[in-house]
């Protein structure tokens, strides 16, 4: 029975990297990027990826939800990694806008789900409007910022931004919620 445990261990540490490579893959190419370029950025075969996730929307779910888990990590990791609460804030939003480049694509496999969506939008609200109050409370504190931005304000605006970044290659989401976030400044 001891046996088994090194295995999970080892089976949730595969498909954690092979989430990660996914959610590369997406950002970098959209939620529609072939399984075989999954495989080649995680270095295993196509068949562990399908033994894994029998349908594209399992994996696109999946990937959702390890992202809305990397960002709760993030939020405090940031925070004790940075000098400053304002650059904690910036590179969490950086991995924010990553977030919704898969979110966007998930809405577009769900779209006969509208349940679905609805149960996996308040998921990700729940775990990642707490972790952006918290960065904005530091950022306030330290005179970083000015007051009264609520997070999930700041989440909208970050997500308007976004829209529309996948269909103009010419428009530069990022570099505008770089303007945004710099306005937000002390």
């Amino acid at each position: 029975m001891g046996e088994s445990r090194p295995k999970r261990a080892d089976a949730r540490r595969n498909e954690k990297a092979l989430l990660d490579a996914a959610a590369a893959v997406f950002v970098a190419s959209g939620v529609d990027a072939p399984v075989r370029d999954i495989a080649a950025k995680a270095g295993v075969g196509m068949g562990t990826i399908y033994r894994h996730f029998p349908t594209r929307a399992d994996l696109i779910i999946a990937v959702f939800r390890h992202q809305v888990h990397a960002c709760v990590a993030a939020g405090p990791a940031l925070l004790a990694s940075n000098e400053s609460p304002y650059a904690a804030l910036g590179q969490w939003v950086d991995l924010y806008v990553d977030f919704l480049v898969t979110k966007h694509g998930l809405a577009g496999v769900l779209q006969s789900d509208n349940a679905g969506m609805d149960t996996l939008h308040a998921y990700f609200l729940d775990r990642l409007v707490p972790v952006l109050t918290e960065l904005l409370d530091h950022a306030v504190a330290a005179g970083e910022i000015q007051a009264g931005l609520k997070a999930y304000e700041l989440m909208r605006g970050v997500g308007n931004l976004c829209i529309g970044a996948d269909s103009d290659p010419g428009y530069d989401a990022r570099r505008l919620v770089r303007l945004l976030i710099a306005g937000l400044r002390a």
